[in-house]
């Protein structure tokens, strides 16, 4: 009942706040406007699968998901991770472009956002498994 402790909340908590923070710092560096490409939101987005997918595949190659392993999880990965990507913003950004009657950049984002994701998540994935080889082999 990991959900249940108050450090597994503290932790999480702490993440997204450092996730919300920096997620809003990109927004205010790559402000979004009218129809053109969302490049803040798709940054996050983007950084955020590429870390998500490096963190959890190094933690999963450390060993069970227990002590230290489980703390980081929860601060990094649902907390800062979870607080700095925004398919919500995502989701809500195509809607704006389908209702600015600019469907083809809606279609254009969603694809390439989702796509985008998948190669982002693997190249964290596959980083994560040759540093833990690397270390292992050390």
């Amino acid at each position: 009942m990991t959900h249940l402790r108050p450090g597994a909340l503290a932790l999480v908590f702490l993440g997204g706040i450092v996730g919300t923070a920096s997620r809003y710092g990109l927004e205010e560096a790559f402000p979004h406007h009218g129809t053109g490409w969302p490049t803040g939101t798709f940054v996050a987005n983007m950084l955020g699968a590429f870390a998500l997918g490096l963190l959890l595949e190094a933690l999963v190659r450390l060993g069970d998901d227990t002590g230290r392993r489980r703390d980081v999880r929860l601060l990094l990965g649902v907390g800062f991770c979870g607080a700095f990507t925004t398919y919500s913003t995502l989701a809500l950004e195509i809607s704006l472009f389908v209702r600015d009657d600019a469907v083809g950049m809606a279609v254009l984002y969603g694809v390439v956002s989702v796509l985008a994701g998948l190669v982002a998540v693997w190249l964290g994935i596959v980083t994560a498994t040759a540093l833990v080889r690397r270390g292992v082999e050390s």
